[in-house]
């Protein structure tokens, strides 16, 4: 066990890193390489867009793709409310659900990495 030169923690001699403070351990590692302040340097996804992300996805579930039944030829219906369907027999066309839901979550991501705060 080695201890560490910043806050003197016991760690094992294959660490080179302190795993509390993250400073530099031993002479086998140059000063340079050791690890920035993660409070300083850190990137930060951009709250706002996930949050929106949320709000988008929970609305779709809430007001999904409707489809006509299947003793009708395919049709898209719109987009209304889970309980008030357009049609009495009208169905909830997954696949547009899916593809509606990948979209958004994929987008939000993107966004949210793109628009991040350095």
């Amino acid at each position: 066990m080695q201890p560490c030169p910043s806050c003197g923690r016991a760690l094992p001699e294959i660490n080179r890193y302190c795993t509390n403070c993250g400073a530099a351990l031993g002479p086998h590692v140059p000063p340079s390489a050791a690890p920035k302040n993660s409070t300083s340097a850190t990137e930060q996804l951009n709250l706002h867009i996930l949050y929106a992300m949320v709000t988008l996805l929970v609305i779709s579930i809430l007001m999904p793709p409707w489809e006509s039944p299947p003793s009708q030829p395919a049709a898209f219906l719109g987009f209304h409310f889970i309980l008030s369907p357009p049609q009495s027999d009208a169905i909830v066309s997954r696949m547009l659900l899916t593809i509606e839901l990948t979209t958004t979550a994929i987008a939000g991501l993107y966004l949210s990495f793109l628009f991040r705060r350095r």
